[in-house]
């Protein structure tokens, strides 16, 4: 069957390619909807509205977790963080892990491990993970099964990693060089899970679904993001990548009967800019939304299905390259080029922006954030200027 009768099948049974937070399923149990209001023909999308309470101004107390040098063979040059959701293997629940991208030398794009942190102060990293499968580690994208979805900048692969720290298999095509990924809730009971990965010399998304209806397979969703054909160490396109409909990644089903936004944003820091990508989780052709001049501009195969926007271009944004949603909805966006931390609502007005490293050297290359609810955020951000992972407290 052609891809595109397969893709209208999926469409009128109500199968919403969505991002999940568990593993193995493998079908839509009797309790699911007949039709999903996200399917396309029928885009009543509601927004949640924009909380205006700046969480930046609240988290007044940096801690110093600890150093992510890798105790064993010496890796540095923290990258992307992610926070444990529930204990299983050896992860447990609001632990972090954290990519390394340097070697011991200091050489980017050389790292091989990923970082096991108890998120209190002054902690000692253990090796969850080390393998060159995964050089240059800059994404470690985890679901609420534990499985991590670690990206290699110089291996130029995905590959998924179990709760027991051991690889199971290793993803290719079409990521060509891979610059950070992101994970996120399911849409509805035994939805697929869906994790995204950028790439740094083409500007293109990809789009990888596993589990349910999943095929375990990539497809460039979307193309054009501006890149800058940097060196390791120097490399932006679009790699600021969080996934919203509702809750954070891993913490539990999207309200699905609420009709939850499913909204995609990627940070772009060759052209300073965030986008969000409407119904993510309905990219399911290759290069349904092309990204034009600047960013602000963008053609979209089926705009009434799923299209992008501009959420803010320009500053206070420079070079940003991480980038996670709060509780709120909320974004918050790291700058490469000042190493300051940009709050801002999913319709871009700006709430607050914080310096965290005064260094003239980019430094701030990972965010996570935690919590339920405004009074209970924290942020997590990795330092590759010192070589250490940091929460932001209340």
């Amino acid at each position: 069957m052609p891809f595109s009768n397969v893709r209208a099948a999926l469409l009128a049974a109500g199968v919403l390619l969505a991002a999940s937070a568990c593993n193995g399923t493998s079908a839509v149990p009797s309790s699911a909807p007949a039709a999903n209001p996200n399917a396309r023909g029928s885009r009543a999308a509601i927004a949640s509205p924009a909380d205006t309470t700046s969480i930046l101004k609240l988290l007044k107390k940096d801690v110093t977790i600890g150093s992510t040098v890798d105790p064993a063979n010496g890796d540095m040059g923290p990258r992307a963080v992610t926070v444990v959701q529930s204990t299983f293997g050896k992860l447990k629940k609001g632990q972090a892990l954290v990519c390394n991208f340097e070697n011991s030398s200091g050489t980017a794009g050389d790292g091989t491990t990923i970082e096991q942190f108890d998120a209190v102060a002054s902690s000692k990293p253990t090796t969850f993970f080390q393998n060159s499968k995964i050089e240059g580690c800059d994404g470690d994208a985890i679901d609420g099964g534990n499985d991590v979805y670690a990206t290699g900048f110089t291996s130029k692969v995905m590959v998924r990693i179990n709760q027991k720290g051991e690889l199971k298999k290793t993803y290719g095509s079409p990521i060509t060089q891979p610059l950070g990924d992101g994970e996120g809730p399911m849409l509805y009971g035994y939805s697929p899970e869906l994790v995204f990965v950028g790439n740094a010399d083409t500007g293109a998304v990809d789009s990888f679904s596993f589990g349910g209806y999943g095929s375990g397979k990539g497809i460039e969703v979307i193309n054009g993001f501006a890149v800058n054909k940097g060196s390791a160490g120097s490399a932006l396109g679009p790699s600021g990548i969080a996934y919203w409909c509702g809750v954070l990644p891993g913490t539990g089903e999207c309200p699905y009967k609420n009709n939850p936004p499913d909204t995609l944003y990627v940070a772009d820091g060759a052209c300073n800019a965030v986008v969000a990508i409407s119904h993510a989780s309905s990219l399911l052709e290759p290069d349904e939304i092309t990204i034009g001049s600047g960013c602000k501009k963008f053609t979209c195969e089926y705009p009434t299905a799923t299209c992008a926007t501009l959420v803010k271009a320009g500053s206070p944004l420079d070079k940003p390259v991480a980038e996670t949603l709060l509780p709120n909805g909320n974004l918050i966006v790291a700058n490469t080029g000042n190493n300051t931390l940009v709050e801002m609502t999913p319709t871009g007005k700006v709430l607050d922006t914080k310096v965290v490293d005064t260094s003239k050297t980019p430094g701030i290359f990972g965010l996570a954030a935690t919590g339920t609810k405004d009074s209970n955020t924290a942020l997590f951000y990795t330092d590759v200027n010192t070589n250490t992972l940091h929460e932001l407290q209340q």
